[in-house]
């Protein structure tokens, strides 16, 4: 039986955890005593606590590198070396929770060499709708939004691009995109209200769907020493 976590309350902001713009900025440090280390991008934090939370995997620490690292991507793989060199020593297994991210393969390549997994899949759009619906999908003209990005709409996409400033850049950055896709990982009608004020400032048609935490949940129950506790990890998807 898969755990719901997607309702509001189940899936709620975990109280001791920053503010986003803390995620963004500046991530997040270890804490407890836990046998495996998670490094994730600041994104996922909220995602990833709930999921060791609903699953019981207490003995999972998670650090999370700046969410702001996505708008440098050649940034991504030195830091993620850095924190793994910085923390394997005190742990029994690293689990590298970023996919590609736009570092061209590079990430792989460091994770191959330094010998830790990682997720599987070119981004997180793509694990949380599930790397096989994605690829099949075969979307050229969708701009893609999480929960996290919907929150974070101003810092990661209109400021960057100077629409801020500039709002007729806007046909000049989304004139080939036709819809504006969130994948909800929680059902809230806010951000969901949120996210279509986006589609519409962009211009573009607005669609949401509702993935939960897609391959999110199943690749860190493979990171885990032991069985996931209670049988299959919570994937956040409501049951049929």
């Amino acid at each position: 039986m898969v755990t719901d976590v997607s309702k509001p309350g189940a899936g709620a902001a975990v109280p001791d955890l920053p503010e986003d713009d803390a995620l963004r900025e500046a991530g997040l440090a270890p804490s407890g005593a836990g046998r495996i280390l998670i490094i994730a991008c600041g994104a996922l934090a909220r995602e990833i606590v709930e999921l060791c939370r609903v699953n019981g995997w207490d003995h999972m620490d998670l650090q999370c590198l700046p969410a702001i690292l996505h708008n440098h991507p050649e940034r991504i793989a030195p830091a993620v070396e850095a924190a793994v060199m910085e923390r394997r020593a005190g742990y029994e297994t690293v689990f590298v929770a970023y996919g590609d991210c736009g570092t061209g393969g590079g990430l792989a390549a460091l994770c191959g060499k330094l010998g830790v997994e990682m997720l599987e899949g070119p981004h997180c759009y793509s694990f949380f709708e599930g790397n096989a619906e994605f690829a099949a999908r075969g979307e050229m003209t969708a701009f893609y939004l999480t929960d996290f990005l919907v929150r974070q709409f101003e810092a990661f996409v209109w400021k960057p691009l100077g629409l801020d400033r500039h709002p007729e850049l806007r046909e000049m950055y989304f004139g080939n995109y036709e819809s504006l896709v969130y994948q909800a990982q929680t059902e809230d009608a806010r951000l969901t209200a949120l996210a279509q004020s986006h589609a519409e400032r962009l211009g573009l048609r607005f669609e949401r769907r509702f993935t939960g935490y897609g391959d999110l949940a199943h690749a860190l129950a493979g990171a885990k020493l032991g069985p996931p506790k209670g049988g299959e990890p919570s994937s956040g998807r409501l049951e049929s």
